[in-house]
């Protein structure tokens, strides 16, 4: 009998072996061991990303690998957690070269270092295509000090990390349906920026990060919530680049996904510590309208006061 190993086990060892840390076993086992510190709460999280959907298929495979895990640890800032490791579950043709999957851990490997998480296991499989990845992300929080959907109160103020609509610009950009002479938009779709470290347990009441769409994501928020949001769109943050884009773009900026920046109810008292926490983290927060008592919708107000009617209210999955 060889001693050569079949080819799936050969393609762990060598590309997602060196990815492992602590609890993974050296990926030589079907089951990772995790020990949760002491007095923390575990907070599990899982995102897929599809090929023609979540990326395109000229995407760089580096970036791809980044945005897979960035948009998993965009969950676990929205509940204030700390990242812990990463479970991972990769379907690809099987005409894949292995450069693909260089590429692909190469940039696992950059964000780990910079986000401090590694690989604890996963599973590996052929698919007829596109290429489907899934990560299941654990993370800790102090004991009872998760951030959730629910719990935002009457008077609460709306606060957003970040700008809002350069995802969806960038998806704009990568569709030619949009220029992008910086590469800034583009940039922010292939990879996003998730808001680890900012710390928003005690401060925020409920929160989440926009993944699908602001105006969307805030009425998860509402309903959890069993309140009405306004929002001013005058208020809302634009870079430089989504601003150049031009007003006939401002409704995708308020209703597409791939911001992955924090959206969260802050009661008034809480604001300054909001602030001082931002500070220290190096991210920009702006406050842009409020919750109130009402049936559970969301109002978007535009400078004059009126309402603007939007066509939709973000990504849907179906």
């Amino acid at each position: 009998m060889s001693d050569a190993l079949p080819p799936e086990f050969a393609l762990i060892a060598k590309y997602f072996r060196p990815l492992a840390g602590p609890g993974s076993l050296d990926l030589r086992d079907d089951a990772a061991l995790l020990t949760p510190p002491p007095e923390r709460d575990l907070v599990l999280t899982a995102d897929a990303m599809v090929g023609g959907v979540h990326f395109l298929p000229d995407d760089p495979p580096d970036l791809v690998g980044r945005k897979l895990l960035r948009v998993n640890l965009s969950d676990l800032a929205a509940k204030g957690a700390t990242p812990l490791g990463y479970l991972l579950t990769v379907s690809t043709p099987k005409d894949t070269p292995e450069s693909w999957y260089a590429a692909f851990t190469d940039g696992l490997a950059q964000d780990q270092a910079e986000f401090g998480v590694t690989l604890l296991g996963g599973d590996t499989t052929s698919t007829p295509g596109p290429i489907s990845l899934s990560v299941t992300i654990v993370g800790h929080v102090a004991r009872g000090m998760a951030v959730h959907r629910f719990g935002a109160n009457d008077g609460d103020g709306i606060w957003v990390t970040g700008t809002i609509g350069d995802g969806a610009l960038g998806l704009a950009v990568a569709t030619g349906r949009l220029a992008d002479p910086t590469g800034y938009l583009l940039g922010r779709y292939r990879l996003p920026q998730p808001r680890v470290g900012l710390a928003i347990g005690g401060v925020a009441s409920a929160g989440m990060d926009v993944s699908d769409g602001l105006v969307q994501d805030l009425g998860h928020i509402c309903r959890a919530s069993n309140l009405a949001a306004e929002i001013d769109a005058a208020l809302v943050p634009l870079s430089p680049q989504a601003r150049a884009a031009g007003e006939a773009w401002l409704e995708t900026c308020l209703t597409g996904g791939d911001d992955y920046e924090l959206l969260l109810a802050v009661p008034p008292s809480n604001e300054t510590a909001l602030q001082e926490a931002a500070t220290a983290r190096g991210v920009a927060v702006t406050r842009i309208g409020g919750f109130h008592s009402g049936a559970s919708q969301v109002m978007v107000t535009a400078a004059n006061g009126e309402t603007l009617a939007l066509k939709k209210g973000g990504w849907s999955h179906f």
